[in-house]
């Protein structure tokens, strides 16, 4: 059995299995697959028990996920179980899980262990610990990808239905991309970081690790929350509420790198795979336009080139002062770096920041979203072991800018090599616009309809619940804001712009009203046979000046449903009946500016 969500959940309804038998496959799974260092603690079975003993007094219809397994990487704390970041001489055992385990817990799920990780969540190739490198679920020769190794890979091969990481740099992603997952990054604080050793605390996410876009969306739903003790905790706006994901239908402009800021570090098959993906996506509708992502390069490079190390020294004093023996080399060595930056020298980077993110602002405002290769190439464990920094940095080409510009992203299988090997990309997209993202990569894994994970199941269906834009809003207007008319500053000034010119259908009438300036027609609804096609332009509004824009409509006229040629219904101007008083029937023009012309 796979242990997707669907999958375990229709088991349970039907009473095909308990989650008792679940947790039995499971174990055997940990086992047949314990020379990949998965874990540094899985849960024993007395650990298990309280878990399996709650459930078994509940019901499956009353906890959202019963009976649901799911893995923690060890810097996220879970009551009662050790938190050691990969490194023994850090360990503590804490009282309480952190917020979002103990949602989950809370919810049904049950904690199968902690996984394995870069030490100090430092690293994006799963191969810097002492519990030793997490393999690749697909090929025990490569790297899993880290620093959230064990958690991706205890999914891919099914030891959990989901599991939790971290992302600082891109550990919520590369290793979705090596073991053929989907990886939700969240928008920074739409996740507690209560009870998450940060490796840099102002940056750092928990990430979600899946088979599928819906179960995806399902655990980040429950998840998710405001946690006053959480400085970083933020509110998740209602635009980017659960109810926001489906499957993204209607136009679809998504932002594609240029050829020459690509790079694949000599990898030919992985850049085969990102043109046949690009084909496909292309073929399929979505219009895919080149951006400049030179500013995403260069803030990439400041994570680790720039004063942020310093937060990883502050997250892993004192222990680096009095025993840094205690670390591996090559944790060491970078941590160490932080303690030199100087004041001045994190101003200048903050500037500099603050500059590459205005240009990636107006990159982002052009397009729906951002996509990238999720990696450039994957290694070999023996590759990385021989030049760790190196390769290290490749990995995060894509990747390490992402938190320091605030932006959310959701990576997404999509394709394989011709010798197996899993590759996907990454959406990229504002704060808060995760479900937007999660839409997206509903639309192409409905696409590419890939197996999940390693051998876990074939494609298995997802929603089709319609999810277009909802950052904008379609108006249409029929005189005084048309474009060149004295009141269309009131949409320009708001950020909107125009999108066609068109015909509403033949069941309108239109009036032109009495008073003004400025002069104002009013369309209605006519009746029977009476109607006629009215000329109209339709204009893209953004939906944080939509409210603005209505409040300041005078009766008699506001914002109702028009029906355009196309088929389509927006939202768009109407008159009130009792406004007709005085007025002038103009229907006879087609138009407010046929009529104005012929004044």
């Amino acid at each position: 059995m796979n242990l997707s969500l669907t999958e375990l959940r229709g088991a349970y309804a039907e009473n095909k299995v308990t989650p008792r038998e679940v947790m039995a496959i499971v174990a055997e799974r940990c086992e047949q697959y314990r020379d990949h260092n998965i874990w540094i603690h899985q849960l024993t079975a007395s650990e298990l028990e309280p878990y399996l003993q709650r459930l078994e007094t509940s019901s499956a219809d009353a906890l959202p996920l019963y009976g649901i397994p799911f893995a923690i990487k060890d810097n996220i704390d879970l009551a009662g179980v050790p938190t050691t970041a990969a490194c023994d001489a850090f360990a503590y055992t804490p009282e309480r899980s952190a917020f979002v385990v103990q949602r989950l817990i809370d919810a049904g799920a049950i904690p199968v262990g902690k996984t394995n990780l870069d030490q100090f969540a430092t690293g994006l190739v799963g191969t810097r610990s002492p519990w030793g490198a997490c393999k690749n679920s697909f090929d025990p020769s490569m790297i899993s990808g880290g620093s959230s190794a064990g958690s991706a890979v205890s999914v891919a091969l099914g030891m959990a239905s989901f599991s939790l990481g971290t992302d600082t740099a891109g550990s919520g992603r590369v290793p979705a991309c090596f073991n053929n997952l989907v990886g939700v990054k969240p928008s920074i604080g739409l996740l507690s970081a209560s009870g998450m050793l940060p490796a840099c605390r102002s940056l750092d996410c928990i990430t979600i690790f899946a088979l599928q876009c819906d179960d995806a969306n399902a655990i980040l739903a429950i998840a998710e929350g405001e946690d006053a003790s959480d400085a970083y905790s933020r509110s998740n706006p209602f635009a980017n509420s659960p109810r926001h994901y489906g499957q993204w239908q209607g136009p679809l402009r998504i932002g594609v790198l240029p050829a020459e800021q690509l790079s694949f570090f000599g990898h030919e098959a992985y850049a085969q795979c990102y043109q046949r993906s690009l084909a496909a996506i292309a073929a399929s509708g979505v219009e895919l336009v080149e951006v400049d992502f030179a500013p995403f390069i260069e803030a990439a490079r400041l994570l680790y080139e720039g004063p942020w190390v310093a937060e990883r020294y502050i997250a892993t004093s004192p222990l680096i002062q009095k025993r840094p023996e205690a670390l591996l080399d090559v944790t060491r060595t970078i941590i160490l770096a932080g303690e030199r930056g100087s004041a001045v020298e994190a101003f200048r980077a903050q500037y500099r920041l603050k500059s590459l993110r205005k240009a990636a602002t107006k990159v982002l405002e052009s397009v729906d979203c951002l996509l990238s290769p999720t990696a450039g190439r994957p290694y070999a464990i023996d590759e990385v072991n021989s030049d760790p920094i190196t390769l290290n940095s490749n990995l995060g080409y894509y990747t390490n800018y992402m938190n320091l510009f605030d932006l959310a992203g959701v990576a997404v299988p999509t394709g394989f090599t011709e010798n197996g090997f899993p590759f996907g990309l990454t959406l990229v997209g504002e704060a808060f616009t995760d479900r937007r993202l999660l839409s997206v990569a509903n639309y192409l894994q409905q696409l590419f309809k890939l197996p999940l994970g390693k051998d876990q199941s074939d494609y298995q269906a997802l929603s089709t619940a319609p999810i277009k834009n909802q950052q904008r809003i379609a108006v249409a207007v029929c005189g005084a804001h048309l474009q060149g008319q004295p009141l269309n500053w009131q949409l320009t000034e708001r950020g909107a712009y125009l999108v066609s010119k068109t015909l509403s259908t033949p069941n309108y009438q239109l009036y032109a009203l009495a008073g003004g300036p400025p002069f104002r027609p009013g369309m209605v609804i006519a009746s029977q046979g009476q109607g006629c096609a009215i000329e109209v332009e339709v204009w893209s509004v953004p939906a944080s000046e939509f409210g603005s824009f209505v409040a300041g409509i005078p009766a008699p006229l506001g914002i109702g449903k028009v029906s355009l040629q196309d088929g389509s219904v927006v939202s768009g101007f109407i008159c009130e009946a009792s406004g007709l008083a005085g007025a002038e029937d103009i229907s006879h023009f087609g138009g407010w500016r046929k009529y104005l012309a012929a004044k």
